[in-house]
Protein backbone atom coordinates (compact mmCIF):
# COMPACT_ATOMS: atom_id res chain seq x y z
CA UNK A 1 0.00 0.00 0.00
CA UNK A 2 1.29 3.38 -0.78
CA UNK A 3 1.21 6.78 1.58
CA UNK A 4 1.97 10.12 1.17
CA UNK A 5 2.66 13.24 3.28
CA UNK A 6 2.37 16.51 2.53
CA UNK A 7 5.26 19.08 3.19
CA UNK A 8 5.66 22.41 3.29
CA UNK A 9 8.61 23.23 0.55
CA UNK A 10 12.07 22.64 1.86
CA UNK A 11 10.61 20.38 4.54
CA UNK A 12 10.36 16.48 2.24
CA UNK A 13 13.80 15.65 3.68
CA UNK A 14 13.18 15.99 7.27
CA UNK A 15 9.59 14.21 6.84
CA UNK A 16 11.28 11.10 5.00
CA UNK A 17 13.74 11.15 7.63
CA UNK A 18 10.92 11.51 10.56
CA UNK A 19 8.98 8.54 8.41
CA UNK A 20 11.58 6.18 8.85
CA UNK A 21 12.05 6.63 12.75
CA UNK A 22 8.54 6.56 13.02
CA UNK A 23 7.35 3.20 11.08
CA UNK A 24 10.40 2.18 9.50
CA UNK A 25 10.03 2.64 5.72
CA UNK A 26 12.13 4.48 3.54
CA UNK A 27 10.53 7.33 1.41
CA UNK A 28 10.59 8.82 -2.33
CA UNK A 29 11.12 12.66 -2.18
CA UNK A 30 9.07 14.68 -4.54
CA UNK A 31 7.84 18.54 -4.73
CA UNK A 32 6.56 19.34 -1.29
CA UNK A 33 5.69 15.48 -0.43
CA UNK A 34 7.28 12.22 0.13
CA UNK A 35 5.85 9.05 -0.76
CA UNK A 36 6.33 5.62 1.17
CA UNK A 37 4.88 1.98 1.11
CA UNK A 38 2.83 1.06 4.64
CA UNK A 39 2.17 -2.18 5.84
CA UNK A 40 -0.57 -1.84 8.25
CA UNK A 41 -3.36 1.47 7.53
CA UNK A 42 -1.84 2.06 11.98
CA UNK A 43 1.59 3.17 10.53
CA UNK A 44 -0.60 6.29 8.82
CA UNK A 45 -2.56 6.79 11.94
CA UNK A 46 0.75 7.31 13.86
CA UNK A 47 2.22 9.57 11.14
CA UNK A 48 -1.16 11.39 11.81
CA UNK A 49 -1.13 11.20 15.78
CA UNK A 50 2.73 12.15 15.84
CA UNK A 51 4.43 13.49 12.95
CA UNK A 52 5.74 17.01 13.41
CA UNK A 53 6.92 17.65 10.08
CA UNK A 54 3.53 16.87 7.84
CA UNK A 55 0.79 19.11 6.41
CA UNK A 56 -1.42 15.84 5.68
CA UNK A 57 -0.79 12.66 5.89
CA UNK A 58 -2.81 10.24 3.26
CA UNK A 59 -3.42 6.75 1.48
CA UNK A 60 -2.41 7.17 -2.23
CA UNK A 61 -4.61 6.38 -4.70
CA UNK A 62 -2.71 7.28 -7.70
CA UNK A 63 -1.22 10.16 -9.32
CA UNK A 64 -0.94 11.51 -12.73
CA UNK A 65 0.57 14.19 -14.53
CA UNK A 66 -1.48 16.50 -16.76
CA UNK A 67 -1.66 18.66 -19.62
CA UNK A 68 -5.10 19.42 -19.59
CA UNK A 69 -6.70 19.04 -15.95
CA UNK A 70 -10.28 18.09 -16.08
CA UNK A 71 -9.89 16.21 -18.98
CA UNK A 72 -6.81 13.91 -17.77
CA UNK A 73 -8.70 13.86 -14.17
CA UNK A 74 -11.70 12.43 -16.08
CA UNK A 75 -9.63 9.46 -17.33
CA UNK A 76 -7.86 9.02 -13.95
CA UNK A 77 -11.54 8.38 -12.05
CA UNK A 78 -12.80 6.51 -14.80
CA UNK A 79 -10.22 3.71 -14.28
CA UNK A 80 -8.72 4.25 -10.92
CA UNK A 81 -10.11 1.20 -8.21
CA UNK A 82 -11.15 2.81 -4.99
CA UNK A 83 -14.11 0.39 -4.89
CA UNK A 84 -13.77 -0.63 -1.41
CA UNK A 85 -13.48 3.33 0.23
CA UNK A 86 -17.03 4.02 -1.56
CA UNK A 87 -18.72 0.73 -0.95
CA UNK A 88 -17.80 0.92 2.62
CA UNK A 89 -19.02 4.63 2.96
CA UNK A 90 -21.68 6.21 1.77
CA UNK A 91 -20.73 10.21 2.09
CA UNK A 92 -17.65 11.52 1.17
CA UNK A 93 -16.08 14.78 0.77
CA UNK A 94 -13.57 16.33 -1.62
CA UNK A 95 -10.66 18.39 -0.70
CA UNK A 96 -8.17 20.13 -3.14
CA UNK A 97 -4.87 21.74 -2.06
CA UNK A 98 -3.24 23.29 -5.18
CA UNK A 99 0.61 24.42 -5.60
CA UNK A 100 1.83 26.63 -8.93
CA UNK A 101 -0.22 28.89 -11.15
CA UNK A 102 -3.37 26.83 -13.03
CA UNK A 103 -6.20 27.95 -15.59
CA UNK A 104 -8.69 26.56 -12.75
CA UNK A 105 -9.22 27.24 -9.23
CA UNK A 106 -9.27 24.85 -6.52
CA UNK A 107 -13.64 24.67 -6.04
CA UNK A 108 -13.70 24.30 -9.61
CA UNK A 109 -11.51 20.88 -9.02
CA UNK A 110 -13.58 19.78 -5.75
CA UNK A 111 -16.52 20.51 -8.08
CA UNK A 112 -15.61 18.25 -10.65
CA UNK A 113 -14.33 15.67 -8.89
CA UNK A 114 -17.52 15.12 -6.92
CA UNK A 115 -19.39 15.01 -9.89
CA UNK A 116 -17.17 12.69 -11.74
CA UNK A 117 -17.33 10.06 -8.72
CA UNK A 118 -20.89 10.46 -8.41
CA UNK A 119 -21.29 9.58 -12.05
CA UNK A 120 -18.98 6.58 -11.85
CA UNK A 121 -21.10 4.82 -8.74
CA UNK A 122 -24.13 6.11 -10.37
CA UNK A 123 -25.11 8.92 -7.65
CA UNK A 124 -25.61 5.88 -4.81
CA UNK A 125 -23.37 8.03 -2.97
CA UNK A 126 -23.77 11.47 -0.92
CA UNK A 127 -21.46 14.93 -0.78
CA UNK A 128 -21.46 15.17 2.63
CA UNK A 129 -19.64 18.68 3.48
CA UNK A 130 -19.78 18.60 7.09
CA UNK A 131 -20.85 15.33 7.59
CA UNK A 132 -18.47 12.66 5.78
CA UNK A 133 -16.92 9.48 6.73
CA UNK A 134 -14.25 9.78 4.12
CA UNK A 135 -11.86 12.84 2.58
CA UNK A 136 -10.64 12.28 -1.22
CA UNK A 137 -8.09 14.84 -0.88
CA UNK A 138 -6.89 16.43 -4.29
CA UNK A 139 -3.17 17.63 -4.02
CA UNK A 140 -2.32 19.10 -7.40
CA UNK A 141 1.59 20.43 -7.43
CA UNK A 142 2.55 22.32 -10.80
CA UNK A 143 1.39 19.45 -13.62
CA UNK A 144 1.17 16.86 -11.21
CA UNK A 145 -1.92 15.34 -9.08
CA UNK A 146 -2.04 13.09 -6.86
CA UNK A 147 -5.09 11.48 -4.89
CA UNK A 148 -5.59 9.66 -2.09
CA UNK A 149 -7.52 9.30 1.08
CA UNK A 150 -6.76 12.11 3.51
CA UNK A 151 -6.67 10.02 7.51
CA UNK A 152 -5.74 13.81 9.16
CA UNK A 153 -8.80 15.46 7.97
CA UNK A 154 -7.41 19.25 9.45
CA UNK A 155 -3.86 20.91 8.85
CA UNK A 156 -1.78 18.69 11.04
CA UNK A 157 1.01 21.81 11.02
CA UNK A 158 -1.43 24.03 12.99
CA UNK A 159 -0.32 23.62 16.87
CA UNK A 160 -3.01 24.24 19.28
CA UNK A 161 -0.62 24.97 21.66
CA UNK A 162 0.05 28.14 19.99
CA UNK A 163 -2.25 30.62 21.99
CA UNK A 164 0.17 33.14 22.90
CA UNK A 165 1.75 34.26 19.72
CA UNK A 166 4.97 36.21 19.12
CA UNK A 167 4.64 38.59 15.15
CA UNK A 168 7.38 36.68 13.53
CA UNK A 169 6.41 33.12 15.44
CA UNK A 170 7.51 30.06 12.95
CA UNK A 171 5.28 27.14 11.84
CA UNK A 172 5.66 24.34 14.19
CA UNK A 173 6.69 22.20 11.60
CA UNK A 174 9.23 24.59 10.49
CA UNK A 175 10.79 24.77 13.67
CA UNK A 176 10.67 21.09 14.29
CA UNK A 177 13.22 20.79 11.12
CA UNK A 178 15.24 23.42 12.18
CA UNK A 179 15.78 21.61 15.61
CA UNK A 180 16.29 18.63 13.55
CA UNK A 181 18.82 19.80 11.12
CA UNK A 182 20.76 21.13 14.45
CA UNK A 183 21.49 17.80 15.07
CA UNK A 184 19.94 17.99 18.80
CA UNK A 185 19.97 14.66 19.86
CA UNK A 186 17.66 13.15 23.01
CA UNK A 187 20.39 13.41 25.26
CA UNK A 188 21.90 16.99 24.24
CA UNK A 189 21.73 20.65 25.91
CA UNK A 190 19.91 22.73 23.90
CA UNK A 191 19.18 26.85 24.18
CA UNK A 192 17.13 29.05 21.92
CA UNK A 193 17.92 32.47 23.65
CA UNK A 194 15.14 34.22 21.36
CA UNK A 195 12.63 32.20 22.26
CA UNK A 196 9.71 34.54 21.58
CA UNK A 197 6.13 32.28 21.96
CA UNK A 198 8.19 29.00 22.73
CA UNK A 199 7.83 27.33 19.46
CA UNK A 200 11.41 26.02 18.70
CA UNK A 201 11.61 24.39 22.53
CA UNK A 202 7.95 23.20 22.50
CA UNK A 203 8.94 21.33 19.20
CA UNK A 204 12.27 19.74 20.86
CA UNK A 205 10.79 18.34 23.66
CA UNK A 206 7.65 16.84 21.52
CA UNK A 207 10.82 15.34 20.05
CA UNK A 208 12.80 14.63 23.26
CA UNK A 209 9.92 13.07 24.98
CA UNK A 210 7.97 11.05 22.44
CA UNK A 211 4.97 13.49 23.46
CA UNK A 212 2.62 13.55 20.27
CA UNK A 213 2.04 17.07 19.30
CA UNK A 214 -1.85 15.76 18.54
CA UNK A 215 -1.77 14.17 21.94
CA UNK A 216 -5.05 16.38 23.09
CA UNK A 217 -6.47 16.02 18.98
CA UNK A 218 -7.31 12.21 19.53
CA UNK A 219 -11.02 12.47 18.89
CA UNK A 220 -10.45 15.18 15.77
CA UNK A 221 -8.96 12.56 13.32
CA UNK A 222 -10.34 11.72 10.00
CA UNK A 223 -8.90 8.08 10.48
CA UNK A 224 -11.59 7.70 13.01
CA UNK A 225 -14.96 7.40 10.78
CA UNK A 226 -12.83 4.59 8.15
CA UNK A 227 -13.63 0.85 8.54
CA UNK A 228 -10.20 -0.06 8.61
CA UNK A 229 -10.43 -2.63 11.29
CA UNK A 230 -8.83 -0.98 13.92
CA UNK A 231 -9.58 -0.73 17.87
CA UNK A 232 -8.21 3.19 18.03
CA UNK A 233 -8.57 2.81 21.92
CA UNK A 234 -6.20 -0.03 21.85
CA UNK A 235 -4.15 2.01 19.04
CA UNK A 236 -3.72 5.82 21.30
CA UNK A 237 -3.08 3.55 24.29
CA UNK A 238 -0.26 1.65 22.66
CA UNK A 239 1.31 4.42 20.99
CA UNK A 240 1.29 6.81 24.26
CA UNK A 241 3.33 3.88 25.97
CA UNK A 242 6.29 5.41 24.22
CA UNK A 243 6.13 9.15 26.21
CA UNK A 244 9.60 9.13 28.14
CA UNK A 245 8.11 11.48 31.54
CA UNK A 246 11.85 11.85 31.75
CA UNK A 247 13.88 12.64 29.16
CA UNK A 248 17.35 13.35 29.55
CA UNK A 249 18.20 15.98 26.99
CA UNK A 250 18.08 19.50 28.84
CA UNK A 251 15.77 22.54 26.94
CA UNK A 252 16.49 26.08 28.10
CA UNK A 253 14.31 28.77 26.62
CA UNK A 254 14.99 32.11 27.58
CA UNK A 255 14.45 35.72 26.31
CA UNK A 256 15.34 39.52 27.79
CA UNK A 257 11.52 40.06 28.12
CA UNK A 258 9.29 38.53 30.87
CA UNK A 259 6.94 38.77 28.04
CA UNK A 260 8.59 35.98 25.90
CA UNK A 261 9.68 34.18 29.06
CA UNK A 262 5.49 33.90 30.13
CA UNK A 263 4.45 33.10 26.63
CA UNK A 264 6.70 29.56 26.02
CA UNK A 265 5.64 28.87 29.64
CA UNK A 266 1.83 29.25 28.81
CA UNK A 267 2.04 27.56 25.17
CA UNK A 268 4.00 24.65 26.76
CA UNK A 269 1.44 24.09 29.58
CA UNK A 270 -1.19 23.86 27.01
CA UNK A 271 0.65 21.34 25.04
CA UNK A 272 1.67 19.00 27.62
CA UNK A 273 5.22 19.49 27.53
CA UNK A 274 5.83 22.86 30.04
CA UNK A 275 8.04 20.27 32.65
CA UNK A 276 10.26 19.23 30.06
CA UNK A 277 11.67 22.68 29.48
CA UNK A 278 13.77 25.44 31.60
CA UNK A 279 12.22 28.63 31.63
CA UNK A 280 14.01 31.72 32.45
CA UNK A 281 14.70 35.66 31.52
CA UNK A 282 18.26 36.09 30.50
CA UNK A 283 19.72 38.50 29.00
CA UNK A 284 22.46 37.82 25.87
CA UNK A 285 25.16 39.19 28.03
CA UNK A 286 24.39 36.89 30.98
CA UNK A 287 24.63 33.76 29.07
CA UNK A 288 28.27 32.94 29.99
CA UNK A 289 27.12 33.08 33.52
CA UNK A 290 24.01 30.45 33.10
CA UNK A 291 26.25 27.95 31.36
CA UNK A 292 29.57 26.44 31.68
CA UNK A 293 32.33 27.01 29.20
CA UNK A 294 31.45 24.83 26.29
CA UNK A 295 28.38 23.25 28.35
CA UNK A 296 25.68 23.70 25.53
CA UNK A 297 25.44 21.07 22.68
CA UNK A 298 23.08 23.05 20.42
CA UNK A 299 22.10 26.78 19.94
CA UNK A 300 18.95 26.92 18.15
CA UNK A 301 16.95 29.98 17.52
CA UNK A 302 15.57 32.19 15.00
CA UNK A 303 17.76 35.73 16.08
CA UNK A 304 15.95 39.25 15.35
CA UNK A 305 15.46 41.01 12.60
CA UNK A 306 13.82 44.12 12.91
CA UNK A 307 15.18 47.16 11.49
CA UNK A 308 14.41 49.18 14.64
CA UNK A 309 16.86 47.02 16.97
CA UNK A 310 20.74 47.43 16.92
CA UNK A 311 21.43 44.10 15.06
CA UNK A 312 25.20 44.81 14.73
CA UNK A 313 25.57 44.59 18.55
CA UNK A 314 22.92 41.66 18.89
CA UNK A 315 24.38 39.65 16.47
CA UNK A 316 27.60 40.14 17.22
CA UNK A 317 26.96 39.36 21.32
CA UNK A 318 24.62 36.49 20.19
CA UNK A 319 28.21 34.82 18.26
CA UNK A 320 30.46 36.04 21.03
CA UNK A 321 28.45 34.17 24.01
CA UNK A 322 28.15 30.88 21.66
CA UNK A 323 31.51 30.87 21.21
CA UNK A 324 31.89 30.32 24.84
CA UNK A 325 28.71 28.23 25.56
CA UNK A 326 29.11 26.23 22.62
CA UNK A 327 30.64 22.73 22.90
CA UNK A 328 33.79 22.10 20.26
CA UNK A 329 31.86 19.86 18.12
CA UNK A 330 27.86 21.64 18.66
CA UNK A 331 26.36 23.07 16.17
CA UNK A 332 24.19 26.26 16.22
CA UNK A 333 20.82 26.65 13.97
CA UNK A 334 19.57 29.51 12.77
CA UNK A 335 16.70 30.56 10.56
CA UNK A 336 16.89 33.60 9.14
CA UNK A 337 15.32 36.58 6.58
CA UNK A 338 19.12 38.05 6.78
CA UNK A 339 21.18 34.87 6.13
CA UNK A 340 24.14 36.90 4.55
CA UNK A 341 24.09 39.40 7.65
CA UNK A 342 24.21 36.31 9.58
CA UNK A 343 27.17 34.65 7.86
CA UNK A 344 29.19 37.85 8.11
CA UNK A 345 28.72 38.46 11.95
CA UNK A 346 29.32 34.49 11.97
CA UNK A 347 32.78 34.92 10.68
CA UNK A 348 33.80 37.23 12.96
CA UNK A 349 33.84 34.59 16.03
CA UNK A 350 35.23 31.65 14.16
CA UNK A 351 32.24 30.35 12.83
CA UNK A 352 32.09 28.54 9.33
CA UNK A 353 28.65 27.63 7.65
CA UNK A 354 27.92 23.90 7.56
CA UNK A 355 25.03 23.88 5.59
CA UNK A 356 21.94 26.27 4.36
CA UNK A 357 18.62 24.74 3.19
CA UNK A 358 15.60 26.58 1.97
CA UNK A 359 12.35 26.34 3.05
CA UNK A 360 9.23 28.05 2.88
CA UNK A 361 6.53 29.48 5.04
CA UNK A 362 3.42 29.51 2.43
CA UNK A 363 5.11 31.62 -0.17
CA UNK A 364 7.91 33.17 2.13
CA UNK A 365 11.38 32.20 1.93
CA UNK A 366 13.45 31.48 4.73
CA UNK A 367 17.01 30.18 5.23
CA UNK A 368 18.24 27.68 7.70
CA UNK A 369 21.84 27.93 8.64
CA UNK A 370 24.05 25.41 10.54
CA UNK A 371 27.47 26.88 12.04
CA UNK A 372 29.94 24.45 13.54
CA UNK A 373 33.42 26.15 14.60
CA UNK A 374 35.89 26.57 12.72
CA UNK A 375 38.93 23.91 13.00
CA UNK A 376 42.34 25.35 13.92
Amino acid sequence: MKGFAITSKGLEETASAEIKELINVKSKIEECCVLFDFRDFRDLCLLCYKSQSADRVLHLIGSFEFDDFFADVERFITKVNFDEWIIKNEKFKIECIRLGSHNFKSVDVEAKVSELILKKYKNKLKVGFKEHEVIFLVHIVQNKCYFGIDFAGFELNKRGYKIFLHPNSLRGTIAYALVRESGFGKKDVMLDPFSRDGVIPIEAAFYASCFPNNYYKKDRFAFLKLKIGIDFEKFFKDADKKINKKPKAEIYSYDHLFKYVDYPRKNAKIAGVDKFINFSRAELEWLDIKFKKEGVDRIVTNLPTSKNANLDKIYNEFFYQSDYILKKNGTIALISRLPDFAKKQAERHNFAVAKEKDVWSGEQLLKIIIFKKKTI
